[in-house]
Parts: C-alpha cells; sequence; structure tokens
C-alpha cells in the first residue's frame, strides 16, 4: 500500500512559484516529523526542509527564504511552498517520515525558461 504520495510538481520558469503536497495514507504520520528531500540528475539526494509534529521547521542552506514547509493535520498532508525558483531547484522532490523508510514516489520539478 502506497503510504505517501507527492504531487504539484511541473515545468516552471525562474523565479516562478510552485506548492507541492505530500499526502499521507495514515495519521500516523501526524504524530511524525516528515522531510522533503531533492535529487537532480547525478547528484546525491539531499534534505531541502523538515517539520516536526509540533510545527517546528528546519531548511537547508540553499533554500532558506524561498521554501517553506508546513502541515495540514486534519488534511494529513505535508506542503513545500516554493518561492523565486532557479534552475538549480531541478530535481525530484520526495517526502519522506523522518527516521523510516516510509518515502513517496516522487514528482519533477524542472525549473527553465
Amino acid at each position: 500500500q502506497v503510504q505517501l504520495v507527492e504531487s504539484g510538481g511541473g515545468l516552471v520558469q525562474p523565479g516562478g512559484s510552485l506548492r507541492l503536497s505530500c499526502a499521507a495514507a495514515r495519521s500516523f504520520f501526524n504524530t511524525r516529523a516528515m522531510g522533503w528531500y531533492r535529487q537532480a540528475p547525478g547528484k546525491q539526494r539531499e534534505l531541502v526542509a523538515t517539520i516536526s509534529s509540533s510545527g517546528s521547521t528546519n531548511y537547508a542552506d540553499p533554500v532558506k527564504g524561498r521554501f517553506t514547509i508546513s502541515r495540514d493535520k486534519a488534511k494529513k498532508t505535508v506542503y513545500l511552498q516554493m518561492n523565486s525558483l532557479r534552475p538549480e531547484d531541478t530535481a525530484v522532490y520526495y517526502c519522506n517520515a523522518v527516521g523510516t523508510d516510509f518515502w513517496g514516489q516522487g514528482t519533477q520539478v524542472t525549473v527553465s525558461s
């Protein structure tokens, strides 16, 4: 059974915005810290942002001030609002329940003119 499903990726011009969503299948995920990761072609997967069960957030330096992670427990969904996108943000974005092997299938984000 698929536990996490990402959506919201697409093609956007530099300077544009996208909002990614990660829908969880079970309320279990509301008790976990959740994270967004990304993997660009030929590169290792890297952490983008995390949010704790209580709502505390952390961001990787390259996205600070541009990306915002949030969650809606009633909807069992975690979001990643991405503003001022750059070509170097191009990657497949994944969500993960921190400390578990639960990963989504990924959603492609391409930033290009």
